[in-house]
This record gives structure tokens, sequence and C-alpha cells, in this order.
């Protein structure tokens, strides 16, 4: 499967099957954050596995993971994140996005379905984990056999914008 196969196969799963992932496909999907790059190298991510029934249930506090056997919470580190100096951007949601990404496309490619979720309340999520406040939570990445059926991969057509509506060469 090519990247861009990979990318055209992924879609949002809210469906899962009870059955747990297994730890070389987990170590995958770790191995793939570890390999995303970071702004100016910093690599502010802090990931948290979860795959015990009781500590996804605390995810109920503020956010839907659809019953997925595993969950990973992606932060990111306000104190090791690279800062533009022009405007002083802090580049932390960037860095956990990418990671997500990574991770996402990987549990793809690894017949793996996955939900970014982004919709979640992250004071709850923060009080359920016990965060320290230099992490953020970004992104909440839910992962499993899906339970529901796929996709097209040539859905896209119907479903983005026309690439002339977003993208222009040379000046916008």
């Amino acid at each position: 499967m090519t990247i861009l196969d990979t990318i055209k196969t992924r879609y949002s799963v809210r469906k899962y099957e009870k059955r747990s992932v297994e730890q070389g496909k987990v170590n995958a999907i770790l191995e793939a954050a570890h390999c995303a790059p970071t702004a100016a190298n910093m690599q502010p991510q802090k990931i948290l596995v979860v795959q015990n029934p009781e500590n996804l249930e605390k995810f109920s506090a503020g956010a839907n993971t659809y019953n997925a056997p595993l969950v990973m919470l992606v932060c990111a580190d306000l104190d090791t994140a690279w800062v533009r100096p022009f405007d002083g951007k802090n580049m932390v949601d960037i860095d956990a996005s990418i990671v997500t990404d990574h991770m996402m496309l990987t549990a793809t490619e690894l017949g793996l379905g996955s939900c970014w979720i982004t919709y979640f309340d992250p004071e709850a999520i923060r009080a359920a984990f016990n965060l320290p406040e230099n992490l953020v939570p970004v992104n909440i990445l839910a992962i499993g056999y899906a339970a529901d059926k796929p996709q097209s991969p040539d859905r896209h057509t119907q479903t983005r914008k026309a690439l002339n509506q977003t993208v222009t060469f040379e000046t916008l």
C-alpha cells in the first residue's frame, strides 16, 4: 500500500470490536510518533497510552472515545515546545498534531481503525489523568479493529472541495 492509498483508506471509526490491539502494533504506532518531525526538533509530545478498562473509563469525564480498546492521549509540554521568535507562536498544537497524524496513518496501514478526537473537555481530561500544568492535552486518538463498514477510498471526490478551491500557484 502506498502512503496515498493509506491516506485514502483511513476514515473516522466510531465503532470498534471488543478485542485488544496487539503489542507489536502498539509499538509500531509509537515508533511512527517517535519519527514525526517537530519544530526545531524539540519533540514536546508526551503520549499517554491507555488500554486498561478502568483507565479507559476515565476518558468519559470529558470525551467520547467510542469504546475503543486503545486510546492515546497526545499532550504537548509547554516547557519544551519551540516558540517562533517573530510573533511568539508556540508550536505545541502543530507538533502534537503531526505526531497524531503519523500514529493515525500507521494504525490504518496496520489494519486498524482510528478516530482523531478534538471534541473534548481539556480540563476534565487533565483532572482525570492528573496532568501537570505544563502538559496540554491536544489530541485523543481512539484505535482498534473497526466494527463498522469501511468508507470508500474514493469518497474524497465527493466529500472534499476541488483542489482548485484550496490550492493556487505562485499567488493567492
